[in-house]
């Protein structure tokens, strides 16, 4: 079986565009999708690297060009006014939601980037990321037992470091074998190495 490796972190707008179209690629060329949660602030942390809106310019542009992507898509975004938010306890979420299973992980996905970018809500504060976890039947207290689990967090600083360690310097990032392709806007070319 066909497979693309998908490394993101739920604060990447542009992850989250990925997010709503691999799954339609990997289906038209028979493709599993292995999910990769990471620390995207970690990997800037080793590589260098740095958020699009730490360079002001930079960032104006990006919002720009998020929007031209999200209607390219046809996906709904919006620019989230609680940016940046840290997303350590939120990814480790994502990894214990996944060793849990695969429903579990897929509704919380579903969840976070909706309040990440459709109808943004501070999800740095815990009483807002309670009520989104409640309205998708997540129990926050679960929520609060996983990202304090050790088994969690060493999975996550193990992805990460993998992630980097294969040259991962942003999200999303993507490999289909060895082939490496960074960028929702480089999906053209993770299409043609699944065909």
């Amino acid at each position: 079986m066909k497979q693309v490796e998908f490394f993101f972190d739920v604060g990447s707008p542009y992850s989250y565009l990925a997010y709503h179209q691999l799954p339609k690629i990997a289906q038209a060329k028979g493709a599993d999708i292995v999910w990769r949660p990471m620390l995207l602030g970690g990997v800037f942390q080793a590589t260098g690297n740095s958020s699009p809106a730490t360079i002001p310019a930079k960032g104006r542009y990006s919002n720009v060009d998020l929007e031209r992507w999200a209607k390219h898509f046809g996906v709904p975004i919006q620019q989230n006014p609680h940016f940046p938010i840290n997303t350590l306890q939120l990814m480790r979420g994502a990894v214990g939601m996944q060793l849990r299973s695969d429903a579990e992980f897929h509704r919380y996905l579903a969840a976070i980037f909706s309040a990440m970018f459709e109808h943004p809500r501070n999800l740095g504060d815990l009483q807002e990321l309670a009520a989104v976890l409640e309205a998708a039947g997540i129990s926050p207290a679960l929520m609060l037992e996983l990202v304090q689990d050790d088994r969690i967090k060493q999975t996550l600083r193990k992805t990460t470091e993998e992630a980097v360690a294969r040259g991962v310097f942003g999200a999303p990032t993507f490999f289909v074998g060895d082939e490496m392709f960074w960028g929702q806007d480089r999906l053209h070319f993770v299409e043609a190495a699944l065909a």
